[in-house]
């Protein structure tokens, strides 16, 4: 009998999810929970990277997103969710594999110097930030995970802790699975600026908004810098709203391509089409979610549930390591 994978992936909470999520590693997960052991964690440490000076809404956060993970289809009777900072060998194995990471690993990670930059404003020159790939990977393999559904931004992260888990074996001996990197069939969601659809960004579409905010968000996203007045010409492979017609317009996207060539319709009617798809999509999330509201701490206990799962599990692989390093 062939032994089914393991797969983890986690969330930063910051709040509802958006479409960058669903369409991200969400997706990911909802399609490999019948197939796979799926590890699904609220990052709340990792939150605490770059919001450790204002930590007041990371409970009120974490309650929403398991919500929304939940209304999205996650399956906690398939899905191991469970909350980072209750499983505190997550930081004892983030700490062993700390002595093991050159310091050089972390500067070149990509993302280091994008955040640095695009995160004005706050001090994030700090241990923890620096060390987040490293956080990271203890995550991983603390669980032993065989893959993890990520974006291409995310990467070189990932790349980070496989290099940690094979210096972690040449070291003491083989123990760490090297984890695969599952990626989205989109590459990619744009946000309403034209850059990644980050929450960091404000430039996000949320999954439970209303439909007349969807819509309005929608109106006021970038498209073909070509197309200023409404006769212009345009292409639509530069256009971040064909990025997104690509995953919710697949029946009509030639249609939709031809009009945006020809000039046959504006930029208006052309993101009017692109919000009835995504309003119609997200109606089951939006009434799944105000269901699952009506349930006093389910959240909690879903995180709760998941944590009796996971910590034999995280136990078993830290004993290891603890072994391999000399500890025990």
């Amino acid at each position: 009998m062939t032994q089914r994978k393991r797969i983890l992936t986690g969330y930063r909470p910051t709040g509802k999810l958006h479409l960058g999520h669903l369409h991200g590693n969400l997706s990911k997960i909802i399609e490999l929970q019948e197939s796979a052991d799926c590890f699904f964690f609220v990052a709340d440490w990792h939150a605490l990277t770059t919001d450790y000076q204002d930590p007041s809404n990371l409970r009120l956060y974490t309650e929403e997103m398991v919500l929304d993970w939940l209304a999205a289809g996650v399956d906690p009777e398939r899905v191991n969710i469970y909350r980072q900072s209750d499983l505190p060998e997550v930081a004892e194995l983030n700490l062993y594999l700390s002595f093991i990471t050159p310091l050089g690993w972390l500067e070149r990670v990509p993302s280091f110097k994008e955040q640095v930059e695009q995160l004005v404003g706050r001090e994030i020159s700090t241990h923890g930030f620096l060390g987040y790939p490293v956080l990271q990977a203890a995550d991983i393999l603390v669980c032993q995970a065989d893959g993890v559904p990520v974006g291409e931004d995310q990467l070189p992260h990932l790349e980070l802790t496989r290099e940690i888990a094979r210096r972690f074996n040449r070291l003491y001996g083989d123990f760490f699975v090297e984890p695969q990197g599952i990626l989205s069939a989109y590459a990619r969601i744009s946000g309403t600026d034209g850059r990644k659809m980050s929450k960091s960004y404000d430039n996000y579409i949320g999954l439970g908004e209303e439909p007349e905010d969807i819509r309005a968000k929608l109106r006021r996203m970038v498209t073909d810098p070509a197309r200023v007045h409404r006769y212009d010409r345009g292409d639509p492979e530069k256009c971040p709203v064909f990025s997104l017609h690509k995953i919710y317009t697949t029946d009509r996207l030639p249609e939709v391509a031809d009009h945006c060539r020809e000039a046959y319709w504006g930029c208006i009617e052309c993101k009017d089409l692109l919000a009835d798809r995504i309003i119609l999509a997200l109606a089951g999330f939006r009434d799944k979610r105000k269901e699952l509201e009506a349930k006093p701490g389910l959240a909690w206990r879903v995180l709760a549930e998941g944590l009796e799962k996971v910590r034999p599990i995280a136990r078993g692989g830290l004993a290891g390591v603890r072994t391999a390093m000399g500890l025990e």
